[in-house]
């Protein structure tokens, strides 16, 4: 029941000793193998220092090194990269997931999920944080078909084989049960305790919901058209192009026949309808979709995203294979 445990770190310098103490009572408590992964995502303060002082007294932890800021997804990427064990789990590092929940996280993966995401029943954070997040958890829930309470809460437990086909990049890591479970992995829930923020404030602004929605978005398409955008876009194209030719070939219809001396209709003039537009720009539109959508199809079969969005400085641990300063 060997299990990695990674958490981002940034500008938490009073609370990461801490988490790494109730970390290690709850692992004297499982005695099972285990490492901890601190990812250090450019913090101001003196965040870096404390991890490297824990990396020197256990050979336990890793600490990883940004150069600057990346975001959260980044720094969990690259932790889910080195973490070694069967099951992973992640924390964050502000104390309000509490390492107790680790044991009942790891019981639920061995009972068969694959993926287990915390819930934050009772939160204890502003109501201005709570209401919309709520509301956006149950439309991430509508549109992907992944029935979560709180996509959003830092503590998730995976088998560290999902990391292998699941690629992180922008702010995708909320969405990770999301991405799992369209690749066929089991995914379910536990409630967990959010305690209370006893050090340094919330990184996140309103700002995060809008980013959250626009990557709701990427991930529904992701996960829906992922491996066949031309089915949407190209369906989207067929239809808005059909509809601008029906209506330009009735438009086309009307003149024609207007100009027919049998029939004595009065000329049908084409240049006050206002249809002609609209059908010629129906037609642009449906021919730019169907062409994005082969460029798509282009891209997908050539093109492999492989190359890191983030810069390691440093990497620490007591082995000495692994300690290195460029990556």
């Amino acid at each position: 029941m060997s299990y990695s445990i990674v958490i981002p770190v940034y500008n938490e310098e009073k609370s990461v000793s801490k988490l790494y103490q109730e970390i290690c009572d709850v692992a004297a408590s499982l005695d099972e193998e285990m490492e901890i992964i601190f990812i250090d995502d450019g913090s101001t303060d003196q965040s870096w220092q404390i991890i490297e002082t824990i990396v020197n007294q256990d050979s336990r932890v890793t600490g990883i090194h940004f150069r600057r800021n990346f975001g959260k997804a980044a720094a969990l990427d690259a932790g889910f990269k080195r973490a070694v064990n069967h099951y992973v789990i992640t924390l964050d590092a502000d104390l309000q997931d509490d390492p107790k929940e680790i044991p009942d996280f790891l019981k639920l993966l061995q009972s068969g999920f694959e993926v287990v995401s915390g819930w934050k029943k009772t939160r204890h954070d502003p109501w201005h944080k709570v209401i919309p997040s709520r509301f956006f958890n149950a439309m991430v829930s509508v549109l992907t078909g992944v029935q979560l309470h709180d996509h959003n809460c830092g503590m998730k437990g995976y088998l560290r084989e999902i990391f292998e086909e699941i690629t992180l990049y922008g702010e995708l890591h909320r969405f990770i049960p999301v991405l799992a479970a369209a690749r066929g992995y089991k995914v379910g829930e536990k409630v967990v305790q959010h305690r209370p923020r006893t050090f340094g404030h919330s990184k996140y602004g309103f700002t995060r919901f809008v980013k959250g929605f626009l990557d709701l978005l990427t991930v529904k398409f992701i996960t829906g058209y992922g491996q066949r955008p031309q089915h949407l876009l190209g369906t989207i194209g067929l239809i808005a192009f059909g509809i601008g030719g029906l209506i330009m070939t009735y438009l086309a219809c009307c003149w024609g026949i207007s100009r027919i001396p049998f029939f004595q209709w009065e000329p049908y003039h084409l240049s006050n309808r206002p249809a002609v537009i609209y059908s010629a720009a129906l037609m642009l539109l449906g021919g730019q979709l169907l062409s994005i959508g082969i460029i798509a199809e282009l891209l997908l079969s050539y093109h492999h995203r492989s190359a890191r969005e983030y810069s390691i400085k440093e990497t620490i641990s007591q082995k000495k294979s692994d300690s290195t300063k460029q990556e």
